[in-house]
């Protein structure tokens, strides 16, 4: 299995420190509003890494924090006039609504910035112990001038930026003894939440907190650190930074970032009207669609969403869940239960697909390829499995198309929900006309409960439903 390393820029034989366990820690959201389909792709990206490396057999301790003190949450809460711990708590609730309803498994462990802080006092003392972070007025920085391998992440020129930062010596951080220089913590300003610290009451900065709760919950040394591609600098670059200084130690062996998110070919943002929330997103479509749509590309590869594309990923993804039930269908009806010869080498002949499957998966998680595998496992399935196969045939393909749906987090069986009494009623009466041969009354009936929202399929195996 290899991973594109952002900070070798080459792919990688993976090989975590401890044989077997994987150490996972992935940049959650700052929880202020309802999380937006960019929050969504790293989300969907890296839990279909963790299923993945589940799957290959190791064991992942798989860590994405809450940031609950960030001055976005600050101000939200100032307009709505109650606590930040209020805006956060809903927040991080409706965080995690979302995220089942996108089957994204819960994280090992789910740390809250607020609840770390003295992990994050501790270490920023050690900087300071050091030499590697200064107090002014109560304001802490960290000198990226004495860290000598700054930038190796991002692979920036630190001379250029320096230059380029000039104009901050006039921006009210002339205190800073260089431009570059990033916030440790700062103190509190009237109304927000703080915290005591032997340098000021105040709260940390942003990058402290990834630090420390990767280490308390992972260690010293990790396997994998990943995020957005926004967050390379200065966000991960800095986590290195104070990380490495402070624990002496490499601090993550493989950096994942998956790319950016547009809408309608233009990047997202409030100010063009086109922000998309995940919950937005649920009242047009099942985000089991608007998963299928975030793997249907690799995860390096910036990615358009449009409702075009969307209903494109709906239309892909009921093809799977079709020949799912239709095998259900098979199976259940089959003349035959036990498995032919002929049947047995077909099932030999299937592995080709989970073996190009794994392949892609392998090759730095290129889900776009994997799920190319799984459209040519339905293929077979609609070919091979007929009225005519066996039980034990249409089930272990069935199984095969779940098998590998499972792994990318994707549910390929729909269980059917039981219908109200008056729709059945109408679906049995449409049955009665057809067998009377009453075929406008049939179709009268299909077009009012497509009104309804209830899609009819006459199949061999007899009337089927979906929702619209």
């Amino acid at each position: 299995m290899k991973f594109y390393n952002t900070l070798t820029r080459t792919k990688q034989e993976f090989v975590p420190v401890k044989e077997g366990v994987v150490s996972m820690y992935v940049c959650g959201p700052t929880v202020y509003n309802l999380i937006h389909i960019g929050n969504a792709r790293p989300m969907i990206v890296f839990d279909t890494a963790r299923r993945y490396m589940e799957y290959k057999g190791y064991k992942v301790n798989y860590v994405s924090n809450f940031t609950d003190v960030d001055d976005k949450i600050i101000n939200k809460a100032n307009e709505e006039g109650v606590s930040s711990e209020e805006i956060s708590a809903r927040y991080i609730k409706e965080c995690r609504k979302d995220m089942a309803a996108m089957n994204v498994k819960p994280a090992t462990v789910h740390p809250q910035a607020t609840q770390e802080i003295d992990g994050m006092i501790h270490m920023i003392q050690k900087l300071i112990d050091k030499g590697y972070a200064y107090n002014v007025n109560g304001t802490v920085y960290f000198r990226t001038r004495k860290d000598e391998q700054y930038g190796k992440l991002s692979h920036k020129n630190l001379d250029d930026l320096r230059s380029g930062n000039r104009e901050l010596k006039v921006t009210g951080e002339e205190q800073k003894e260089d431009p570059l220089d990033f916030v440790l913590w700062k103190p509190k300003k009237p109304g927000e939440p703080y915290w005591d610290s032997p340098w000021s009451q105040g709260r940390p900065g942003w990058h402290i907190e990834c630090s420390v709760m990767s280490k308390r919950y992972l260690g010293e040394t990790i396997d994998i650190h990943a995020g957005g591609e926004d967050l390379v600098f200065p966000h991960h670059e800095n986590e290195i930074a104070q990380s490495e200084c402070s624990n002496g130690v490499p601090f993550a062996n493989y950096w994942l970032h998956n790319a950016f998110l547009n809408i309608d070919n233009r990047k997202m943002s409030k100010s063009l009207g086109n922000f998309k929330t995940v919950r937005e997103i649920s009242e047009h479509y099942d985000l089991q669609v608007l998963r299928f749509f975030m793997l249907s590309a690799h995860y390096r590869s910036p990615l358009n969403f449009s409702a075009d594309i969307m209903d494109s990923a709906k239309n892909s993804l009921e093809r799977i869940r079709t020949a799912v039930s239709t095998l259900s269908d098979r199976a259940a009806n089959a003349s035959v239960q036990e498995l032919t010869a002929e049947e047995a080498a077909k099932l030999e002949e299937m592995k080709k697909f989970r073996a190009a499957f794994e392949e892609a998966m392998d090759d730095d998680l290129n889900t776009a390829d994997a799920l190319a595998a799984v459209f040519d496992l339905v293929r077979f399935a609609n070919i091979e499995v007929t009225g005519d196969s066996s039980a034990a045939f249409a089930g272990k393909v069935k199984e095969e198309i779940c098998s590998l749906c499972d792994i990318l987090g994707l549910i390929a069986e729909v269980k059917e929900e039981s219908l109200d009494e008056t729709i059945e009623a109408k679906i049995a009466e449409r049955q009665a006309a057809r067998k009377a041969r009453d075929f406008a009354r049939a179709d009268a009936i299909r077009s009012e409960l497509l009104e309804m929202g209830i899609i009819l399929e006459d199949t061999r195996e007899g009337v089927k439903w979906k929702r619209a």
